[in-house]
């Protein structure tokens, strides 16, 4: 029922053309606001939202179902900065108060918030050198992040800082609920390959006060891993969903193209291309599922999120490939748009993690 609702709701109100909207009326925001609303209406903003704070608890494999959906149709929403990353990070590290105050909010679609932890060029998440200096009854922040999603727009910007330990350290890293418009906060928009919107985001002395501190002081990695590990779940779901709609495509222009008189469908290359693709989509959903699956279980869900995002990287860029290259000259148009799958799948990728860090975190957690 969630995948049917998900399915229908974003091919009427996000479809591609609406992304290709947003991208030629060159739109400040992103996406649509109005769009935001309905989602909240549906439930969808407060999916990870327990019922007593106004959402709807359905957890993460429902979560990944909405994301699915997202990818098939590159739906420009703040979903994953604000439903998935913002309400984990609140939800798993807030205070009573805290929850009490921000996550019906966020459940309402009143609520934009942002993550502000990346600092490298690519995905170093324990790398931090933004500093917390204590100040009066709080501390003051100065540094520098990069690539924070939907940044621009922010209402709370959640920031990792150090207050403890070296650059590369775990330990020692608090995060800390911050005021996008607070003083010494400078926020400068850029727009990805894939047509959404991350920032850069300048601290210089922002002062924030212990009531701003989201989890414990010195001890801010956990609720970070298990918010980057969410958001890289529900990435894999949003993988899978460019996957499988780059597939579908794929297959129906198979069936419809003619070249020396007969459907290119009918080619034993291309059918064994398209095969071979399938059989990888496949074996993608079942690892996205289990990774979903292992974090409503609430044990230690890190080796499956790093199997299902390392492999959803992969299959999307040879599902996209594929459809480009099978498409022939019409796919690597702007006027068709398949291209704009490729473009998501390739940002996406590298978004908390490519193939070679999720390799790499997978060893270390087996011990090698």
């Amino acid at each position: 029922m969630i995948r049917d609702s998900a399915d229908g709701f974003f091919a009427e109100k996000g479809p591609v053309s609406e992304l290709r909207r947003l991208r030629d009326a060159n739109d400040a925001t992103g996406f649509g606001r109005e769009l935001w609303k309905s989602m909240a209406e549906m439930g969808f903003a407060g999916i990870l939202v327990p019922e007593a704070h106004g959402g709807v608890g359905l957890g993460h494999v429902a979560a990944g179902l909405v994301q699915e959906a997202i990818g098939r149709n590159l739906s420009p929403t703040p979903m994953l900065s604000t439903a998935i990353l913002g309400a984990t990070a609140i939800a798993s590290g807030g205070t009573e108060e805290q929850k009490a105050s921000l996550l019906p909010r966020l459940a309402a679609g009143e609520l934009l918030t942002a993550l502000a932890a990346e600092e490298k060029s690519r995905h170093a998440p324990t790398h931090v050198e933004t500093r917390a200096e204590p100040s009066g009854n709080g501390f003051r922040l100065t540094g520098r992040k990069t690539f924070v999603l939907d940044g621009h727009v922010a209402d709370k910007l959640i920031v990792a800082a150090r207050t403890a330990g070296d650059a590369a350290d775990a330990r020692g890293l608090t995060l800390f609920l911050v005021d996008r418009q607070a003083d010494g906060v400078a926020v400068e928009r850029t727009v990805m390959v894939d047509n959404r919107n991350a920032a850069r985001v300048e601290l210089d002395g922002v002062q924030v006060d212990g009531a701003d501190v989201l989890g414990e002081v010195d001890g801010g990695w956990p609720v970070l891993e298990r918010v980057l590990d969410v958001g890289r779940a529900c990435l894999a779901a949003e993988l899978l969903g460019v996957s499988t709609e780059s597939f579908r495509r794929t297959v129906d222009y198979l069936k419809q193209r003619e070249q020396f008189g007969v459907k290119i469908g009918s080619f034993q290359a291309l059918q064994h291309r398209a095969a071979h693709l399938f059989c990888e989509i496949e074996l993608l959903r079942s690892a996205t599922l289990r990774a979903l699956q292992a974090l409503d279980e609430g044990g230690n869900a890190a080796l499956f999120v790093s199997l299902a995002k390392g492999k959803a990287g992969e299959v999307a860029k040879l599902a996209t490939n594929e459809a480009v290259q099978m498409h022939g000259g019409i796919g690597m148009t702007d006027e068709f748009d398949i291209g704009f799958f490729m473009k998501r799948a390739r940002a996406a990728t590298e978004t908390f993690g490519d193939l070679a860090f999720h390799g790499d975190r997978m060893a270390r957690l087996m011990g090698y």
